[in-house]
């Protein structure tokens, strides 16, 4: 029996050191990973001690991307990249932005223009048309709001003259404080659509260059440096995803979208079908809509947040669902430009 006892508790031993053995090559392997991903992302801690906090986030991050990577039925995939080591607060803080004005009902039409419209496409890519400028990043500032409203205006510019101009984010940070908005504590593109009106213009980045931070308004770089004039904007009628439809055959569309899970975060490839609400937190812009190979319809939207996020800086996300206001609610507060003059 003691032979017996003596092979069973080496057994175990051996076992267990095994185990052991295991747990430390794996954490020694997600500490190289955080070593690799610091570089990659140029990051820099104060202190040993953030140090190990980012880490132990960072490693909690990669847990969940690993576990969701291994279901290989997923539509999309998830991948480490600069938000690995912010907490869930933090990042809805920095990188969100999304908040509606006090006036809900302003320039609230009772008609919709695209009604009547049903020479509708079967997909439509506003970036091969010539309509979208490059991916741009919103930094640490939760001015969402800003780049989904300039993007729709830049779009439906190129669209009814032919030329495409980045225009300043800046400008609508500083300025349009106009309902509500907030600068880097949120905003709302109707607000948004609302100043460039009233200021009967915007001018462009190159005049009024993005600073991640809201400043004072510049009075003299304000003054519209594009020959056109915003007279007009719309709701798109809630929670239809046809009548979005409709509007994103003709031109881009400013959407708020449930921006701040997980699987929205570190999304980096795929048709989105990922797991959220619609707590509408965040915007972004469709600039298209195509069906997959694999036959899911989607939404191409225009994020904020810089190339190296989800693909090139973009998104596939599912349209058509059976949700009320469409995943993630991207069909509950969307708007677009109705008019301009040029």
């Amino acid at each position: 029996m003691s032979l017996i006892h003596g092979a069973l508790f080496l057994n175990f031993w051996t076992f267990t050191l095994s185990l052991v053995m295991s747990r430390t090559i794996y954490e020694s392997a997600i500490v190289d990973k955080h070593e690799q991903w610091i570089v990659d992302y140029s990051r820099k801690y104060e202190s040993k001690l953030e140090k190990e906090k980012r880490l132990n986030i960072f490693k909690d991050n990669l847990k969940y991307i690993e576990s969701f990577n291994n279901d290989k039925n997923k539509s999309f995939k998830l991948s480490l990249n600069k938000f690995a080591d912010v907490t869930h607060d933090e990042f809805i803080v920095a990188h969100t932005g999304y908040k509606m004005g006090d006036n809900s009902t302003m320039s609230q039409s009772t008609s919709f223009m695209y009604e009547s419209f049903s020479d509708v496409p079967t997909s439509i890519d506003w970036r091969k048309k010539g309509a979208v400028t490059p991916i741009k990043d919103q930094g640490k500032c939760g001015c969402c709001w800003a780049f989904s409203a300039v993007a729709a205006v830049e779009g439906i510019i190129q669209i009814k003259t032919g030329k495409l101009i980045s225009l300043s984010v800046q400008q609508l940070l500083d300025c349009s404080t106009n309902g509500g908005n907030q600068g880097c504590s949120g905003g709302w593109m109707m607000n948004a659509f609302e100043y460039i009106s009233q200021n009967q213009g915007i001018t462009t980045e190159e005049s009024y260059p993005y600073q991640s931070m809201q400043g004072n308004c510049d009075t003299e770089k304000r003054i519209n440096g594009v020959d056109v004039i915003i007279n007009g904007y719309q709701m798109v009628p809630r929670n239809d995803e046809q009548a979005l439809l409709k509007v994103v055959a003709n031109q881009p569309v400013s959407v708020a979208i449930e921006g701040h899970g997980q699987d929205f975060k570190f999304y980096s490839g795929g048709v989105f079908t990922g797991n959220c609400g619609n707590t509408l937190s965040h915007a972004v812009t469709i600039v298209g809509y195509e069906t997959s190979d694999e036959g899911l319809d989607y939404w191409l939207i225009k994020n904020s947040w810089g190339e190296t996020w989800g693909e090139n800086g973009y998104m596939r996300i599912q349209r058509n669902v059976t949700t009320q206001g469409g995943l993630c609610g991207i069909a509950m507060k969307a708007s677009y430009i109705s008019s301009i003059i040029s």
